[in-house]
């Protein structure tokens, strides 16, 4: 199975899936920290891939999204961006929305609270 047919089946058969360096348990990166953090904190259930892991993988995904940076979040097999871009939604609401229409379980208040901390 080549990098980008193992990517393509992780995305379609996962809702929510982050492709990061590290683990949602232990991230090696800062801005994958970051959106795992978000993510946990807001309770979605995601499976989380370490690119550090394969080779294969960390420039699969790069050519598979033509997106250069990682951690690289797909929700319902539609990339949605990079950290900057998840943290902004985040903040706007629009990951909240995105979530919604796409029928992803999270924890409303969880997102209203990192607002709520992020607007002080």
């Amino acid at each position: 199975m080549t990098a980008q047919e193992q990517i393509k089946d992780t995305v379609d058969a996962n809702d929510v899936v982050l492709f990061m360096k590290g683990t949602k348990a232990m991230p090696q990166c800062g801005f994958s920290s970051r959106v795992a953090g978000v993510l946990n904190f807001m309770g979605v259930e995601f499976r989380d891939v370490n690119v550090l892991a394969d080779e294969r993988i960390r420039q699969g995904i790069k050519d598979f999204s033509d997106w250069p940076t990682i951690p690289q979040l797909y929700v319902k097999g539609e990339f949605v961006g990079g950290c900057d871009i998840i943290t902004e939604m985040t903040l706007s609401g629009e990951l909240d929305q995105l979530f919604d229409e796409k029928g992803v379980a999270y924890d409303k208040d969880a997102a209203d609270k990192i607002r709520e901390h992020n607007s002080e």
